[in-house]
This record gives structure tokens, C-alpha cells and sequence, in this order.
């Protein structure tokens, strides 16, 4: 391995371009904004997709499933020939990229290097290893880590510190609120600090720097998401790292900068030139986590009102799927072993709400009286966001949906805490999302294909 240094560019969120001697490899590439549906790049960027298509990679690794990760739009503006290195434990995923007309599609295996020219890159183990991973990537004399979306458990830490010293830890540096902000009346706000595991993770692995990766983006400019999704700030995140960090430099990565990475020194290099910059780029976050959340009947006015066939889509799966997979989504906690009134509340764009109640038990959800009662679960969502998830694989934090804002009888709410219930057990989230895997991927190669 030379000793030559190499070049990083961030392209949005977590994807990256390494380049050395040369030869140019890819991470997480999501060439969209807005990406997922309702992620909007932030700072704001758009791409030239034109210039994109012309780009040749050596290889593009991708580190996970999810739709901010790995999406087929983004992929389907790369070369067929690319081989792509993907982490995922389901087979589907790989059969979708293959459909799409890729032809070197390879399932990446925990610490077992992939070697791209100079590079050699080794996914190592995320605290979720079904979903997740990270990359070590080793090039020009350099030992980067990607850390990517993932956490890093003590096992994990003390092997990453054995592979060192690192000269760059890209950090993922957002304690995300994406389930906080479905039970926002339930939720308390978040500490105003880094976890203090965060710290003693980046002291064991002694960094020459760190970047603050992943969360570039924010929601539609209208939503109160953005002012309780995102608790840390790129300031606190540069304040706190260096205080505990003195000898690290954090370095902050815009979409298109690059650095130039040697032994000696960091160095700004040209921009990418397909990710174009638009309006004011070192932005940041402002966390309010008291802000109120508006009513769902507010929300649901931002979206378009749906057509007949679609809302007859959306009864059809209330009253006749909703109800028959039930019974066969298991609940994590066992608030749910006990017989349950389950209210779920559809909001169209005009402010009108459809309110249809179930009695939950081990046999399954049986659409009930609105008088049967008491209630023990609430369920509000967007007409149209429902019709979204069942059309188009929309997933849950793009979803708007609002669990249990309300006060129910004593008897209730004292189960509830006993339980210590999550609110992802909520019935329709287990209905949507718990035996389903890619389906957003799904949705965009139909597109892709029907081209």
C-alpha cells in the first residue's frame, strides 16, 4: 500500500468518494433531493444527473438497506458494469439490483476485505449486524473508519482499536428523533449533549480528525420535524469533540468538498463537480425540543387529497388486510396480551377524519363499534401518507404518523407504564413494516422498469 494519501468527497448524507492513485470508490451514493420521500439535502444541493451518469467508479460499497442508503433511483443513474459490494442479509435486495441490469452484485461478509486497486476495504460489525455495517477503508498510506448509521458496542470498539491508529473517523453525529416525534405528548426532549459513550468511544480511538457524517438533510420546510428531529448541532457536535478531544481536528464535510488526506496534513481539493452547491452551505441545526406539534388534521393539509380509487385502496386494507394480518405481527411487549380497543384515525387533506376502532386479542383485530371502549391505543396518520406506504414502500419517518396523543382512563395508562411499552408496536406500524423488507425498493424498480 502506497503512502501517497488519498482524496474524501461527500457527496449527501453518508455517501463519500475516496480517490487514490486514480482509481475511485463510492459509498452509500445517493444522487436525490429530496431522498426517501421527504429528506431534503441540507445544506441544499442539487445534482447533475447527466454528469453523474458519465462518472466511472472502480467499485460502490453500500452499507445497508434503507432507502436513505440504498435507493434504486440513485443506482440506476450508475453504469451497469460498476460492481457493487452490498451489505444485507436478504437475498431480494440483491435479486432487485441485479433486475435493475447491474451484472457484478456481491454480498459483502463481516472482516473479509474487498480489494479495489489500492484500496482495501473490510466491513466490520455494526451494533445491528442484520442490518447495518461500517467500512475500513485503507489507501495511500491511510486507515479511515466509516462508521456510517451505525453504533459501536464494546466488542466492537476494542477490535477497532486494535486496527488503529486512525488517521479519520467519519462520525455519525445525530441522536435522531425519528421515534420520539411519533409520540411527541409522550416524549421527553432530548439531553442538550453528545452521549457521553460518543466521547469515550472517539478518545479510545484517537482519530487525527473527525468529521461529523450521516443526517444531512431535513424535512418539508413546513414541518415541525426540523425543529425536533435533530438535537445536535454541527457547532455543539465541534465544541464538545474538541473540548474532550483536544489534539483531534473535526472537520466538517459539505455535499462536494473534498479533502486531500496525507500523513502530514489535511488539504482542501477540488469539489465534486456533479453535487452543485445552492444558496448558503455551512447552515445548522436548531433543536427546540419543546416545540408543539401541530394536529395531525393540520398536517394532512400539506398533502394531496386522494382519488377514489385510491382512498377504496386505503379502506380495503383497514377494514379487510389490516384486520386478517394482524394476528400474525407479534408484539414486542405484553401490553398486547391483554384484549385492547385500538382507535385509527385517517385525516384527508380537507381536514375530514375517518375513525375506525378494533378490538385487538390473540386472535387477531376485529373492526368494532366506536362506542366500544375503553380505549387503549390511538393511531393517527395522513390519508395520503397511509396510501403512500402501501403504494409506494413510504417509511415511517416520512410517514407523519401520531401514536397515543391522548390521555386515556387510569387503569390504562398505568399498563401502558408498566409495560414500558414502545411505540413501534403500535398495531399499524407491526401491520406495514414487520414481515416486509425492501419495499420501497420494490416500488422504484416498478417505476424503473415500466420505463
Amino acid at each position: 500500500m502506497s503512502d501517497g494519501g488519498l482524496t474524501i468527497s461527500r457527496i449527501l448524507h453518508a455517501g463519500y468518494v475516496f480517490e487514490c492513485e486514480g482509481e475511485r470508490i463510492a459509498f452509500d451514493t445517493i444522487f436525490e433531493n429530496p431522498f426517501s420521500r421527504n429528506c431534503h439535502a441540507f445544506p441544499d444541493v442539487r445534482f447533475d444527473r447527466e454528469a453523474i451518469r458519465a462518472q466511472r467508479f472502480s467499485a460502490v460499497f453500500i452499507s445497508h438497506f434503507h432507502d436513505d442508503h440504498c435507493s434504486l433511483e440513485s443506482l440506476d443513474l450508475l453504469d451497469r458494469a460498476t460492481p457493487l459490494y452490498i451489505y444485507c442479509i436478504f437475498d431480494d435486495l440483491f435479486e432487485m439490483v441485479r433486475m435493475l441490469g447491474f451484472t457484478e452484485v456481491y454480498s459483502l461478509t463481516l472482516n473479509l476485505p474487498v480489494h479495489v486497486g489500492p484500496f482495501e476495504v473490510i466491513p466490520r460489525e455494526a451494533m445491528d449486524a442484520d442490518v447495518d455495517s461500517m467500512f475500513q477503508v485503507m489507501a495511500g498510506g491511510m486507515n479511515v473508519l466509516n462508521v456510517v448509521d451505525s453504533w459501536i458496542d464494546a466488542g466492537t470498539l476494542e477490535k477497532l482499536v486494535r486496527e488503529g491508529p486512525w488517521d479519520m473517523v467519519l462520525w455519525p453525529f445525530q441522536t435522531m428523533r425519528e421515534i420520539e416525534v411519533l409520540a411527541p405528548s409522550r416524549a421527553a426532549p432530548a439531553p442538550p449533549r453528545l452521549p457521553d459513550e460518543w466521547i469515550e468511544q472517539l478518545r479510545a480511538l484517537e482519530p487525527r480528525f473527525v468529521v461529523p457524517s450521516s443526517c444531512q438533510f431535513r424535512q418539508e420546510p413546513w414541518s415541525w420535524y426540523n425543529r425536533a428531529f435533530f438535537p445536535i448541532s454541527y457547532a455543539q457536535f465541534a465544541r464538545e469533540v474538541g473540548a474532550a478531544l483536544p489534539g483531534v481536528g473535526v472537520v466538517r464535510l459539505n455535499p462536494s468538498v473534498s479533502v486531500r488526506l496525507d500523513a502530514g496534513s489535511l488539504q482542501a481539493s477540488a469539489p465534486l463537480p456533479w453535487v452543485i452547491p445552492v444558496g448558503e452551505q455551512d447552515v445548522d441545526y436548531d433543536y427546540q425540543g419543546h416545540a408543539a406539534a401541530p394536529p395531525t388534521a393540520q398536517i394532512a393539509a400539506h398533502f394531496c387529497a386522494l382519488t377514489q380509487a385510491q382512498h377504496a385502496r386505503v379502506m380495503e386494507y383497514c377494514r379487510v388486510l389490516l384486520p386478517a394480518k394482524y394476528g400474525a405481527v407479534e408484539a414486542s411487549s405484553d401490553y398486547f396480551d391483554e384484549a385492547r380497543i385500538w382507535e385509527l384515525a385517517l385525516f384527508g387533506s380537507t381536514g375530514e377524519v375517518e375513525r375506525l376502532r378494533y378490538r385487538l386479542d390473540e386472535r387477531g383485530a376485529t373492526l368494532v363499534g366506536v362506542d366500544t371502549g375503553p380505549l387503549g391505543w390511538s393511531t393517527e396518520i395522513p390519508a395520503a401518507k397511509l396510501y403512500a406506504a402501501l403504494e409506494h414502500g413510504e417509511s415511517l419517518t416520512s410517514m407523519y404518523m401520531r401514536i397515543n396523543d391522548t390521555v386515556f382512563d387510569a387503569d390504562t395508562e398505568a399498563a401502558l407504564a408498566q409495560a414500558e411499552v414502545d411505540v413501534v408496536d403500535d398495531p399499524l406500524i407491526r401491520c406495514l413494516f414487520s414481515d416486509t423488507f425492501g419495499a420501497y425498493q420494490a416500488a422504484q424498480l416498478r417505476r424503473l422498469l415500466a420505463r
